[in-house]
């Protein structure tokens, strides 16, 4: 992005003071049985009452960036510690903000690292974005103008723009900022009616492709696509309209080789629960097919059940296909961005439901409940059952699906755990949850490994886990083969215990 060094003057980011310990960095090495090694690991040593808790961000072959704020008398600021693909560190510093800026978004683009910043209190403050070179740790603010309060749920950057997007009255919107006017603007074609803002998809040719899933005048679900040319023009719409018993709930697209655009996602009787995933192909023309496949019609969707639940249900699918009805699902299902895979396309969803409890009075987990509530059952999370990867051809005809059971895992937000890698003679699927490493080997409909655990490996031998204190992890893709893992750990060995907060390089051989 050699544009902002035209637009920006670049600032010499305040070196923070040495802290009294160093920096600990342990290599470790070493593969388990399910063939998981970790190569390295990063350490910072923590207080036991340090509560600021660092977030990670890969930045692909360019290393990570671990950053967190740190609150000061008159101004707060956004500590940065990058590191490169060793796990070693090579700058640290810092970035004055004001009291009232959150940290949004984080998004790297070539060699820049980016952070959108907004108030927290008032919904209609102008934007702030920093711009972090990588290499130097020197930086640059962009302040981006905005008159309509809203907030923030997706940041996305191009080669000469940045695009925020976000709802105001229930209504989706996307902000475009030029980096070299430094002008902001809404883009057209929206505020038309309430949706559900699905994607940002940037396209290899320099075009955006935003997904809108919205109601027609039927009242059902359909997807509008929205595409924009680099400068945020407004190049073509097209609407995907469902059959008349059905909503399309939830679309992400592919601009596939040759112009031909694939969008994928989950399609339901009722807008709440799904019943099957689609696949439509559109031509450049704007023509489109559409393709539904409801889940009894997957080989392998039902293979988190117990053996005999698993029987039962196959046993009812087949008894309705004699009859020559279908057996219908509803599922909760998370849709993650498309992977392209050997000519195919594959989508991954995640299967969840709300779980609910009845709390006791007194229970410190809910100091607010309310026993004489009209209903005594409290809203304890999301619970998943099982992740589903499904490959499509490049005509959507739906060639094989496979799973992988969840185990134990429960959070407040929705989120993606089981990241996958594919391969020219393999899928990775992987997950992270309580300091235990899940990893399964799919090879399209066929298993050639089944489920392993793979504990994480603490920082100094004889060391392990004190699970009397509060630790958290979460893992992401990086770049090539690897993941990175990262959280805090409070660690016992003889020596006592000590609070870290660590990045661990996965790898799979």
């Amino acid at each position: 992005m050699k544009m902002l060094n035209r637009v920006l003057y670049f600032m010499p980011i305040a070196l923070i003071t040495r802290i009294a310990f160093a920096l600990a960095f342990i290599a470790v090495s070493g593969v388990s049985f399910a063939q998981v090694a970790q190569m390295a690991r990063f350490e910072l040593p923590l207080e036991e009452k340090d509560e600021v808790k660092y977030l990670t961000a890969g930045l692909a072959e360019n290393g990570l960036m671990a950053y967190r704020r740190v609150g000061g008398r008159k101004e707060d600021h956004v500590e940065l510690i990058k590191v490169d693909t060793s796990l070693h560190e090579t700058w640290r510093g810092s970035i004055p903000i004001d009291k009232r800026l959150d940290v949004m978004h984080v998004r790297s683009f070539g060699n820049l690292f980016f952070l959108l910043l907004k108030d927290r209190e008032r919904l209609g403050r102008d934007f702030q974005i920093f711009a972090v070179n990588m290499s130097s740790g020197n930086y640059g603010m962009y302040s981006v103008k905005n008159i309509i309060p809203f907030y923030p749920t997706e940041f996305v950057l191009t080669s000469k723009a940045a695009l925020i997007g976000g709802y105001f009255n229930n209504r989706p919107l996307v902000l475009f900022y030029n980096f070299e006017s430094q002008s902001s603007r809404i883009l057209p074609g929206f505020f038309n009616s309430p949706g559900e803002l699905n994607q940002i998809k940037v396209n290899s040719d320099g075009t955006t492709d935003i997904v809108v899933s919205a109601r027609n005048f039927e009242k059902r679900r359909a997807l509008w696509i929205r595409t924009y040319d680099p400068f945020g023009e407004l190049v073509r719409t097209t609407v995907i309209q469902p059959d008349e018993d059905k909503h399309l709930i939830f679309g992400r697209s592919m601009v596939m080789p040759g112009g031909r655009q694939l969008v994928a996602g989950v399609y339901g009787r009722f807008t709440e629960y799904s019943r099957g995933v689609f696949v439509a192909t559109i031509e450049p023309t704007g023509e489109y097919a559409i393709q539904y496949h409801n889940f009894a019609q997957l080989k392998n969707f039902f293979n988190y059940m117990k053996a005999k639940q698993q029987k039962r249900v196959k046993d009812r699918i087949e008894r309705k296909k004699i009859k020559g009805k279908k057996l219908k699902f509803n599922y909760r299902l998370v849709v993650h961005d498309l992977i392209a895979y050997n000519n195919q396309l594959l989508l991954v969803g995640e299967a969840f439901y709300p779980h609910y409890i009845y709390p006791r009075m007194g229970d410190p987990r809910f100091p607010h409940y309310n026993p004489q509530a009209r209903t005594n059952r409290v809203f304890d999370g999301y619970k998943y059952t099982h992740a589903v990867v499904i490959g499509f051809g490049k005509d959507g005809q739906l060639l094989w699906d496979n799973s992988f059971e969840i185990n134990d895992v429960k959070t407040f937000q929705l989120q993606q755990f089981v990241k996958v890698q594919p391969t020219n003679n393999r899928i990775l699927l992987m997950y992270l949850f309580e300091n235990a490493i899940r990893t399964k080997i799919i090879l399209d409909d066929q298993v050639l490994e089944g489920k392993a655990t793979d504990k994480l490996k603490p920082g100094a031998t004889g060391e392990e886990l004190d699970r009397d204190f509060e630790n958290t992890d979460t893992m992401d893709n990086w770049y090539g083969k690897y993941f990175y893992a990262y959280g805090t750990q409070t660690l016992k060995g003889r020596r006592g215990s000590r609070k870290v907060f660590f990045i661990n390089k996965i790898t799979y051989n």
